[in-house]
């Protein structure tokens, strides 16, 4: 039965991830690409678990959320600074551009599946996210997205079954292909769907759900969650091979409907309804819970989950999100500008959380080992990849210059974020208890 809770539990990180951009990315990809990209699902599966167990070990052996755990960690000055400018400033933002994805693109599956006007439906899922929030503690709401992650997986599922897929494709996709960097558009899928499954803002969410938990309780509801995850997302994939032409959610529809009947049209909607309600709910509570790590206290009833400022916060970012939703903004560029910033966000978050867990005089026993800094500089790395990659495209677009070749560039950038990564855990003295 524990297990079970541990389950529902953390399907909350699943829901989180799932949201209208994973559904865009994957998709996408399956059009563009088909099944060759599956390993990039994999990987982003292995990297979101890594990063996720750091966050739920950290909460365990402190008994304090990620937030709070950098407030302490650095109480003042320059450092104290940083970390509410660059982390705190920008998780907030990034739930505030993710929420707007998330409402524009959950609208979007919604009338494929409902007539009912643009605005009404964003409303509708707007209220319903609120009501949710409304509804208890963290840990309460996030047993209500495993209800939420069950419809996602079962409508995606059953139209990517539908579709009868070739099984050698699909194996020979979790295995990258040699030169894949040289192609720009496997290039751009790749770093798309790796931005979108590695969410930062869902390490202070899963800090947060993991407290109180067993250390293996929380190992065991993270690994379910994340595998359903990137089962999931795989089955996204799949089914954006029925679309061949230019990508839309409305497109991929019509496409699904020509193939498979109306109601793999129908079917895909409400996956999407489901995904969008359900990343519209967690970005705002991991807004509200990381700012109130930062600025706040978990015993203040200011702070506490149905306290004014906690409500506030999450608040202010469903009414962003339903502001987006309202206007006449067009939900794909809204869901690519979000994962861009994502990509920024995503190293600095990454050092920060590797930093914290190398941390011997705070975590004792529980603080990284080898093993754990060999896959935090992995994931490190290719965050660092991600994210200065997204930073030179703008760049290169604003200022209209060529970047160089992938081939030069991206080991560099992934060279750059071991080395910042190495630097950290360098300080560290794991003895033989801590070597696992």
């Amino acid at each position: 039965m524990k297990r079970i809770g541990s389950i529902l539990l953390w399907s909350a990180i699943a829901a989180a991830f799932i949201g209208p951009g994973t559904v865009a990315a994957a998709a996408s990809a399956g059009a563009n690409i088909g099944p060759a990209l599956l390993w990039a699902i994999l990987f982003s599966g292995i990297a979101t678990f890594t990063l996720q167990e750091f966050a739920g070990r950290l909460s365990v052996a402190t008994g304090d959320d990620l937030a709070t755990v950098l407030r302490r960690r650095y109480p003042r000055g320059f450092a104290r600074v940083a970390t509410l400018l660059l982390v705190g400033g920008a998780v907030l933002l990034g739930c505030a551009a993710y929420e707007a994805g998330n409402i524009l693109g959950g609208a979007a599956g919604a009338m494929l599946a409902i007539d009912l006007s643009k605005d009404v439906v964003t409303g509708i899922l707007a209220g319903a996210a609120g009501c949710l929030l409304l509804a208890g503690s963290p840990q309460g709401v996030a047993r209500l997205m495993a209800i939420f992650v069950a419809l996602m997986g079962a409508g995606f599922l059953l139209v990517a079954i539908s579709l009868a897929p070739a099984i050698g494709p699909l194996l020979s996709g979790l295995v990258p292909t040699p030169g894949f960097a040289d192609e720009p558009a496997a290039l751009l899928a790749v770093l798309a769907l790796v931005g979108t499954t590695v969410v930062p803002y869902n390490l202070f969410l899963g800090a947060a759900l993991a407290r109180g938990q067993s250390l293996d309780a929380m190992r065991f509801g993270l690994a379910v969650s994340v595998g359903l995850g990137v089962l999931i997302t795989a089955a996204i994939l799949v089914v954006g091979t029925a679309l061949s032409g230019e990508f839309s959610f409305a497109a991929l529809g019509d496409a699904l409907a020509a193939q498979l009947g109306g109601w793999a049209r129908t079917g895909f909607g409400m996956g999407l309804l489901a995904a969008g309600v359900s990343s519209a709910v967690t970005a705002p509570l991991a807004a509200a819970l990381t700012a109130r790590g930062l600025f706040g206290a978990a015993d203040d009833p200011r702070w506490r989950a149905s306290g004014w400022r906690f409500r506030s916060v999450w608040f202010a970012v469903l009414v962003i999100g339903l502001g987006f939703g309202l206007a006449a903004i067009k939900p794909t560029p809204a869901i690519l500008a979000a994962q861009a910033f994502n990509g920024v966000l995503l190293p600095l978050v990454a050092l920060f959380l590797l930093a914290a867990m190398n941390d011997h005089a705070l975590l004792g026993d529980k603080a990284n080992g080898l093993a754990a800094n060999g896959f935090g500089l992995l994931v490190v790395g290719v965050a660092t990849m991600l994210g200065l990659t997204a930073v030179a495209r703008a760049a290169g677009a604003v200022l209209g210059f060529a970047l160089p070749d992938p081939g030069l560039m991206l080991p560099a950038f992934a060279l750059l974020g071991v080395l910042a990564g190495r630097a950290i855990t360098r300080r560290a003295q794991p003895s033989a208890s801590t070597l696992v």
